[in-house]
């Protein structure tokens, strides 16, 4: 297994176990988790073998958006601890040899934040361009169509400036306006106080929003047949746009130049960035991470969308990396904390689960795991009296909001609320969960959880899987197989991506079976790869 200690690039590759603190442990009873409930439970994440840790916002926030509005940059909030709880919670996760990436909200902060209490309050105070204003249309309007991803207008008005002001998301999340050179300067601050307390990267939120069109034109409207509800709901305006003058602003590449330059002051630091655009995700992936200069690595929302990833759809997405993203590293994720869980998403049994897990281990970019995916979590069913995300009591009940993947972790099937907290939990806990907890996976050895271990082991220990690049990306019927390879090394992978048997040819040339602990098949004796329901074909080519 690399050491990432000395491996700068441990990134390229990596495995990042998504963490969503509310969600983990709790360690005080307050039904609620926190920073020390992670510490407590960095036992399981060191077992599944992940490089790093990702941490969803932990910063004192008034949590109208559960912690993606930050009223303070530099600070955690008193419901998750402290800093100091922070600086154990890092020095244990290293000591366990994890990397911790925490998530950087930089497009926009809360309403309650200095700066934009400072900001609104008149229009010549200090900080009064910080955020984007703009006086309303003749009629009294707003300045310009776009919209906000929680549903209606993108701007908000402001009695006391008597001007609108931008926000992508709730009314509560004012955009920051990184056309002026101060705001971007006070960004990179935020950045360097988190690197000089020893974080390893970070998880960069909508990447893709910083920069706005400063001309404040209309977006285009998008055509019904170009729709796509990736990013979105199905029943929500915002897809009824072509978001050119909103947010995927050419003027945001300067800036994520700028953050690089910070991030390589300090050696082995990363960052994944997450591209939510339903038209143009891919393109963007490339644009942002091409070369040395920008930032690492992006997710966009092709395996987290609604379309399963048939043998087909595999192939034609990995294609598109190559030709829209030529040069550009993707980082892999099912699923997260804004998403239908993928075990329900795509209503996929056990099987299938296991096949899934091991192409994601395969394909070339780095690989980002949600916490109880590992576990086989579906989507827990939560009720609409016990909903927490304002997104999905605004939309019910064609949309449910994010709650449904945001219940508590589950680690013991005999303790109240799955070992989770011994109070009442922010979210309940699903009773279908608790069977699936920790505790009762570990102690059956044809769970789920056992698998997760042996595919992340699996790749770690093929440096063609990690690093290197993909060719002859293709599929037979339901079979989807391609090479990857390294220097030397080079892995031929083929995996049934369906509950019905398949037959395909081996490659030409001598290869030798590997990974039979993920059920890997070998060539039967009429040399053909003969794949039962969900099962991976594995080999290296033999070059002696």
């Amino acid at each position: 297994m690399t050491d990432s200690s000395i491996d700068k690039d441990w990134w390229r590759g990596g495995v990042i176990y998504q963490i969503y603190p509310r969600s983990y442990q709790d360690s005080n009873g307050d039904g609620i988790g926190d920073l020390n409930g992670i510490t407590a439970r960095l036992w399981h994440v060191a077992s599944l073998g992940v490089d790093a840790i990702w941490i969803s916002p932990f910063f004192t926030s008034p949590m109208k958006d559960f912690g993606y509005d930050v009223s303070d940059y530099c600070d955690v909030d008193p419901m998750f601890g402290s800093l100091s709880d922070f600086d154990t919670m890092v020095e244990t996760a290293h000591l366990h040899g994890i990397k911790v990436m925490i998530d950087l909200v930089l497009s926009h902060t809360s309403d309650l934040h200095p700066w934009f209490v400072e900001s609104r309050s008149s229009r010549t105070n200090a900080k009064s361009d910080w955020y984007v204003w703009s006086d309303p249309q003749p009629d009294g309007t707003p300045p310009n169509n776009w919209l906000s991803i929680f549903g209606g207008s993108a701007w908000q008005w402001d009695t006391t400036r008597e001007q609108y002001y931008l926000h992508n998301f709730l009314t509560s999340q004012p955009d920051l306006n990184f056309h002026c050179p101060e705001v971007q300067d006070a960004l990179l601050e935020v950045v360097r106080f988190w690197l000089d307390r020893g974080v390893d990267g970070f998880r960069l939120d909508t990447i893709n929003f910083y920069v706005h069109d400063q001309e404040l034109r209309s977006n285009p409207p998008l055509p019904p047949e170009r729709r796509d509800d990736s990013i979105a709901p199905k029943v929500n305006p915002y897809n009824h746009q072509e978001h050119i003058y909103s947010k995927n602003r050419p003027e945001n590449i300067a800036f994520l130049e700028r953050f690089r330059a910070l991030l390589d002051e300090y050696e082995g630091k990363t960052a994944v960035g997450e591209v939510g655009d339903a038209q143009r995700g891919l393109e963007i992936m490339g644009e942002y991470t091409r070369g040395t200069k920008r930032v690492h690595m992006c997710y966009s929302f092709e395996f987290l969308s609604n379309t399963y990833p048939s043998a087909e759809r595999v192939v034609k997405v990995m294609n598109d990396v190559d030709e829209r993203a030529n040069g550009g590293w993707p980082c892999w994720a099912y699923s997260n904390h804004d998403v239908v869980r993928h075990a329900s998403r795509w209503n996929l049994p056990p099987a299938a689960l296991r096949a899934l897990t091991t192409l994601q281990m395969c394909l070339r970019g780095s690989v980002c795991i949600y916490q109880g995916e590992e576990l086989g979590l579906h989507e827990a069913d939560v009720a609409y009296e016990d909903l927490q995300d304002p997104y999905g009591i605004a939309m019910w009940p064609e949309f449910k909001g994010r709650d449904g993947c945001r219940t508590p972790m589950v680690w013991d099937a005999q303790a109240v609320n799955g070992g989770f907290s011994d109070a009442h939990p922010w979210l309940p806990v699903s009773f279908e969960h608790i069977r699936a907890a920790v505790s009762a996976q570990e102690e059956d050895p044809g769970a789920l959880l056992h698998h997760y271990r042996k595919a992340i082991a699996f790749r770690h220990s093929h440096i063609a899987l990690k690093k290197g690049e993909h060719y002859g990306m293709d599929h037979t019927g339901t079979v989807v197989h391609f090479f990857r390879k390294h220097d030397d090394e080079e892995i031929f992978v083929a995996i049934n991506l369906s509950g019905e048997p398949s037959n395909i040819e081996m490659p030409e040339g001598s290869w030798f079976q590997i990974g039979q602990e993920l059920g890997s098949a070998a060539p039967g004796p009429d040399g053909k790869l003969h794949l039962g329901p969900w099962q991976p074909a594995l080999a290296l080519r033999n070059t002696h």
